[in-house]
This record gives structure tokens, sequence and C-alpha cells, in this order.
């Protein structure tokens, strides 16, 4: 079974028509994108698009060979003129299986918003999942056997992409497509990295895939560090990295602060920008957790709130306790977490503090903390596959290509 892209874009396609924005200036040539449609085989069309035919034709295709026109869009007709001689689309219920004449079944699934996901499977009992743009499945049980190309709205809704994990619908060998692409994402590099965070990848319009074929897609790095200054996008960008992986374990280093109205504010706005499947923990006891080789992923931010804890624990604000062996037992524990974080089995992002960039403390506590976040930084950088410097919300490869 092959599939044809005839658009991967949102449905007013990329760039947006008399938008003006940094993304659509840029979204040209290969990065520009038609609205999401997919010739399968030639003979099934999964959503008509305006151009649909024209599409087709650049990519070296015909509809003229198609069978049947499915609709996933949450409107009940197309938005377009039925070019002659194409059936007229219609929408199979939630739930329904459809057999066509050319040995291709069609089951419908139910999402959590307006539109209908379509599984289908070709004659070669190869399979393939799309989702409508926005949505993602609603009451998906568990199924025996990953897919082996899902195509998805993989920018706006990552958390599809992690119940689909969860129900193993998705896995290490399911080639997966980012479709409906908007403009909320920059074309080019910071497209293919946020995707490549998700075990995700894009291609340009027009081309064709073949089902079941393997693709190399960069493999989700095991350990990731997220540097950064205040307010740089560094939590976000942490975030970003697994929000399409199920059972995350959000470790909260900083704990609570009885009486501090603004530090609760910013917990507060933490916890809402989580997915809701997501679990927090607060604790600065790392080492067992990063044991834990069977855990779900762990998204620990922050360093800087942990060093601060390490450093309360041996003494470290005091000249004498710091001479007297207090340093000695916070290299120690560094040591002792960068040796967890070397042998976990567990895929980690770590979010740090990036300081020290010129300014020196005017006390003698705050230049020991400044030297010693600067070496757990360090520690932590060599033990990961990703190194990432966030400035202005933009990240920086330092280590590894995402």
């Amino acid at each position: 079974m092959d599939v044809t892209l005839l658009g991967t874009g949102a449905p007013s396609g990329l760039p947006r028509p008399g938008c003006p924005c940094a993304a659509c200036a840029v979204a040209l040539g290969p990065d520009a994108r038609a609205a999401t449609s997919l010739l399968v085989d030639g003979t099934l069309l999964l959503d008509l698009v305006p151009g649909a035919a024209f599409a087709a034709a650049r990519s070296g295709h015909s509809l003229t060979g198609v069978r049947q026109v499915l609709l996933t869009h949450p409107h009940d007709g197309p938005a377009v003129e039925v070019p002659p001689g194409l059936p007229q689309p219609g929408r199979v219920p939630d739930g329904r299986e459809l057999a066509l004449l050319t040995g291709h079944r069609v089951r419908a699934l139910a999402m959590d918003a307006p539109g209908t996901g379509y599984a289908v499977t070709g004659p070669d009992g190869r399979r393939l999942l799309l989702l409508p743009p926005g949505c993602a499945p609603a009451g998906l049980e568990e199924t025996a056997e990953p897919y082996d190309m899902v195509l998805a709205d993989v920018l706006g809704r990552p958390d599809a992409l992690a119940r689909l994990r969860t129900a193993g619908a998705v896995g290490t060998t399911t080639d997966v497509i980012a479709v409906h692409i908007d403009h909320d994402v920059p074309p080019g590099p910071e497209l293919r990295r946020r995707l490549a965070a998700a075990g995700a990848r894009a291609v340009p319009d027009g081309e064709t895939l073949v089902v079941g074929s393997y693709e190399s897609v960069p493999d989700v790095p095991r350990r990731t560090l997220v540097l950064g200054g205040a307010r740089s996008g560094k939590s976000v960008e942490a975030e970003r990295r697994l929000e399409a992986f199920p059972e995350v374990v959000y470790v909260a280093t900083g704990g609570t602060r009885g009486g501090d109205s603004e530090w609760a504010e910013r917990v507060r706005l933490h916890r809402d920008r989580r997915p809701g499947s997501w679990r927090t923990l607060e604790t600065c006891d790392l080492v067992p957790l990063l044991d834990d080789g069977a855990g779900a992923p762990l998204l620990i931010d922050c360093l800087a709130l942990w060093l601060t804890d390490a450093m309360d624990a041996v003494g470290a604000w005091d000249d004498a306790e710091w001479a007297g062996g207090g340093q000695k037992a916070l290299r120690e524990r560094v040591a002792e977490l960068a040796g967890a974080l070397r042998a976990t089995r567990r895929t980690v992002v770590a979010v740090s503090n990036e300081v020290g960039s010129g300014i020196v403390p005017a006390t003698a506590s705050g230049r020991r903390y400044r030297d010693e976040l600067g070496r757990l930084n360090a520690a932590v950088a060599a033990e990961s596959e990703h190194v990432l410097l966030v400035v202005a919300g933009q990240a920086l490869p330092l280590r590894g290509g995402s």
C-alpha cells in the first residue's frame, strides 16, 4: 500500500492567505503546504480539498482511478466543487467499517473533537491511521499491533500521539508523519527539530510513501539537558520534548514555599500547562528515580534548585563548614547524580539555569553557588546525548541534532 500526500498543511494551507507572520513569510517552495489530503493506492481519497486534482497531477498521479472519497473534517460536505468523474464524498459512521472492492478496509474512529479518523488496511495487510486536525482518538482501546504509519496533527495535538503510544497503536517501527501543519512553528530546521523530539517527521507535499517501509527517524534521546536564563523558555522547551509521550513524571525540585504567593503563582502556571496525564513529584532525591529502569519518562525542573537543596544539606554557605568537608560532600553528591544519569534506562529531560556569563556575584556565597552550578551543568551535559541552550525562546542545539 502506498500513500501520496497531496497536501500536508492545515485546512487553510501554509502560508495562510494574507497572513503576514514570520512563519508564513518563509513557507516557500518545499515548505509551502496545501490542506492535508491523502491518495491511497490511487483508489481511495481521504479528504477532498481545493486543488486536489492539480496536486495529484503535479505528483504524477490522477484522480480518475478514485473509487471512494471520505471526509475527516467536521463539515458534512466538501468545501469545494467535486471534480467531474469523482465519487460524491461521504463519511463512515464512528465504529463502522467499510470494505472496498479494491481490497481496502476502512474503519472510522471516534475523535475527542469534531471530525472522523480513519484506519485503513490495504490488500497487503499494511495499516495506516489518519487523524483529523485538532483531534485525538476518544476511548481508544489497547491494540495488539501498532500501525505501520500514523498521520496526525503532531504539533497541534501531541497528546494524541501519547494516547496512541499508551494503547500500543504507535510502536518503535511506526512511521509517524506530521500533517495539518500550520504557521505556529517556523518551517525548516525548527519544524524538523520539534518533530524529531516527538519521534515524528514531515515530508513535502506530493511525496509518495510506501506504508511499512523502513524510514530513518532520529531516535528520541534518553538524556536531554535544557539550559537557559530566566524566562528564556527553557521549561516550555523541556515540556515540549515529552508532551507526545504518556505517563511522564514531572519532578519538581523547588517544593512549596508557605506564604510566598508569587512562588505559588509560578507553580500554578507550570501545573496548568502540563498534560493531565502527567504525574507531579516534589523531591530532590533524584538518584532513586534514575535507578528505576522500568519507570516512566522523567522531566526534572530544575537542577539549579536541586543544587540549592544539596548545598543547604552540606552547609555550603558557611565558610568553615565548606572548607571542613562541605565542598567534598557536595562534589560527591554531584558525582553520584551524574553516575545515576549515566546508568539510567529512563528517558530523562533535565532543566537547569545557565549563569555566570560575565556577571560576578557580590557575595562569596553567590560566587560559590555560581561556580558549583557551572560544574553541575557541565557534569550533567557530559552524560546527555542532547544539550540545548534556550535564548529568547529559541532552542540552540549544543550537542545532538535536535
